[in-house]
């Protein structure tokens, strides 16, 4: 745990941070239907542990190695397109159409961090690439590399929101958000300039919405980023302008499942189609619900939830399990169906060798999740943002912190059943690069998921080494967080400084945590037992400072099976410990044994087991399971059944998210029951 010298010392570094950081990355503080705000950006840091490893990897590889990709041109141009637009070189447009919205998501990761590191050479170097956007931008506010470029060619018919696979209101919609997190780090305009033009320009020509306007709303993440424009600016047309966007969805005609307007947004009640585009839908609406109010959002929103929760989301967290597919399939209503891909399928189709699951799904199911529960407090959101960071989204990035997964399967054999067309390895550039930059962003901005705030309480959220610098109520709060967590269930919070008002400590229960404890200044029983309890514990009191709580969450090794209905997973069982999903890789198997031939007893006993030298020191399990000799199936698809010969053999199961970081491998998250 954290030792009380570097715990004092990230204080010093908090109170030195920028001012301009005291609003978080959602920033609900005057939304009328908030029930929880988020602390500030520079309030709260990680300072021990897993989480702060990983902002590190951030920090000092994930950032400078995308800078240098993304100023390049050898796989692909992002930056160099602005430098072309701007000017200042030459050259032709190269690249995917929406490449300028990877590169404002990666110049909103590379913000967030100042926020904890007041890095003044990356400051310079953002300065310097804002002032070439700047010059980039149309008189008019309009900018889009791709088809500004193309418009100079001789021929072209590139014109402005012509096309919507042009990506463009996308693309700006990253910028608007972009910009507004830039803003807040350093509470400087530059940025936001640009962002205003911007949405000043959509403003203008979304006025009078017609049908053909409303196909622009392709992977809605314009949706997130007006609402955050309109907190920073205050601008009403901002508001009025995502509810246009909202309501225009209804003049699509002949629309799709694959962009989620094949009907009325308020008459949906499952999730369907291209699951990025549809957890940005689901996020922007729930951001303008935080603002508004508005019950035709709200309605569709919880029963789409419970959909993707109850039978549509991996117990990874993972989302969108088809590659290509038809939606809804198998339909009566044959006129419906459309084609999808990258999509979440029917109800209880959750393959695992061909699980799509795209990063930037399972990290868009996180932002609507956690705009959920910003809008309710209620703990069961949190546990799917935790359940996400945790796996499904983690996963997409490997321990050197340069190489990417875009899918991400259960299941990994040798040989494969089919070839499919995403690296099983992760790589350091996929054709489709929305994924690295989004996860440079959700880990640059981790630490805003762990606290928020209410009236008169103070809220933790995600548990590992942190400190939180923020005021509530007028007066000045520091708390600290020591804790090993995910590989440990012990916490304790400790309150550093406060003042004299009562407020209250809520501390979240997980809702895996069964037989969960609490206990004040190491009185037995001070707080009350937390059993059964799926939420939030409240102790509200006069806290001093040296006030110290203890949450011990227990974490036995549980084996999970899946309903019946999800076909591929019967007579099946996953491993989960605490929030971590665990999987069978195939270095961890004796020699001669493949991840198809073993079989896990439901009375396995598995030893959790910290080795701080494997992938970056984690927790496994160690245990003995059955595994059968190996078979030939080659040339055959069916034959009799033969009877069954076991040995015992010793494996260990890894943490999912830390899988394939030794070399291409076999892997399975589920694996059959001994018996079956």
């Amino acid at each position: 745990m954290k030792t009380l010298a570097s715990i004092a010392l990230a204080f010093v570094v908090m109170a030195s941070s920028l001012a301009a950081a005291e609003r978080g990355i959602v920033d609900t503080t005057a939304s009328p239907h908030a029930v929880v705000h988020p602390v500030g950006l520079g309030e709260v840091r990680w300072t021990d542990g897993f989480w702060a490893d990983r902002f590190e990897l951030c920090r000092a590889q994930m950032v400078p190695g995308m800078a240098r990709l993304m100023q390049g041109t050898n796989y692909s141009q992002f930056y160099y397109n602005f430098e072309i637009l701007a000017g200042l070189v030459e050259g032709k447009p190269h690249g995917a159409s929406f490449n300028d919205g990877d590169f404002y998501k990666f110049l909103e990761g590379a913000s967030a961090t100042l926020a904890v590191t007041n890095d003044a050479a990356l400051q310079k170097k953002l300065d310097e690439i804002i002032a070439v956007i700047a010059r980039a931008q149309a008189t008019n506010g309009y900018i889009d590399t791709w088809v500004q470029l193309h418009q100079r060619e001789t021929n072209s018919t590139a014109a402005p929101l012509r096309d919507r696979n042009n990506w463009e209101v996308y693309n700006m919609g990253q910028l608007l958000t972009a910009a507004s997190i830039h803003y807040r780090v350093t509470g400087k305009t530059n940025f936001l300039t640009i962002a205003r033009r911007a949405a000043d320009y959509l403003d203008g020509v979304f006025q009078q919405p017609t049908p053909e306007l409303a196909l622009q709303n392709i992977c809605p993440s314009h949706y997130m980023g007006i609402v955050e424009l309109y907190r920073v600016t205050g601008e009403p047309r901002y508001l009025a302008l995502a509810k246009r966007w909202l309501a225009m969805r209804d003049l699509v005609k002949d629309g799709s499942s694959d962009n989620q307007d094949r009907i009325p947004f308020a008459g949906q009640a499952e999730a369907e189609g291209h699951a990025v585009r549809a957890n940005y839908l689901y996020a922007g609406a729930a951001d303008l619900f935080l603002e508004t109010g508005d019950t035709n959002l709200w309605r569709p929103l919880g029963k789409i939830w419970t959909n993707v929760v109850t039978e549509k989301m991996y117990i990874t967290g993972g989302c969108g399990a088809l590659y290509d597919g038809a939606s809804p399939d198998g339909s009566k209503d044959q006129k419906s169906i459309t084609r999808v891909h990258q999509s979440y399928g029917r109800d209880f189709q959750l393959p695992n060798t061909t699980a799509h699951n795209e990063t930037c799904a399972n990290i868009g199911n996180a932002l609507w999740n956690w705009r959920m529960f910003l809008a309710t407090g209620e703990g069961r959101y949190m546990d799917v943002v935790e359940l996400e960071l945790y796996n499904s989204v983690l996963s997409g990035v490997a321990l050197d912190g340069t190489n990417f997964f875009y899918a991400n399967p259960l299941r990994v054999t040798e040989p494969m059943p089919m070839a499919l067309r995403w690296s099983r390895q992760r790589v350091p550039f996929v054709s489709s690069f929305c994924c690295p930059p989004n996860l440079v962003r959700t880990i640059a901005e981790s630490a805003d998921y762990a606290y928020v705030k209410s009236a008169d309480a103070i809220w933790v959220n995600l548990y590992g080494g942190s400190a939180l610098a923020t005021e509530l109520s007028g007066e000045k709060i520091k708390l600290s967080q020591a804790t090993d967590y995910p590989w440990s269930g012990h916490v304790r919070i400790k309150v550093e400084a406060c003042g004299s008002k009562v407020f209250g400590l809520k501390l979240r229960i997980p809702g895996w945590a069964n037989g969960a404890g609490v206990r004040l200044n190491n009185q037995p029983d001070s707080a009350g037992a937390a059993d059964g309890v799926q939420g939030y514990v409240e102790i509200r009191r006069a806290w001093r400072p040296g006030d110290f709580v203890d949450v011990d969450l227990p974490m036995p090794v549980r084996l999970m099976e899946a309903n019946p209905l999800v076909e591929e997973d019967l007579n099946q069982v996953a491993i989960q410990r605490g929030p971590v999903v665990y999987c069978l890789e195939s270095p961890d198997l004796p020699p001669g044994v493949k991840i198809s031939d073993v079989r896990i007893p439901t009375d396995v006993n598995l030893l959790a087991r910290f080795d701080g030298r494997l992938l970056g020191g984690v927790v496994v399990l160690d245990g003995k399971v059955l595994a059968r000799a190996g078979e030939d199936w080659s040339g055959k698809l069916y034959r009799a059944v033969q009877p069954e010969q076991f040995k015992t053999v010793a494996v260990k199961f890894i943490p999912y998210s830390v899988w394939q970081n030794r070399g291409a491998s076999e892997m399975s998250v589920w694996l059959p029951r001994a018996g079956w």
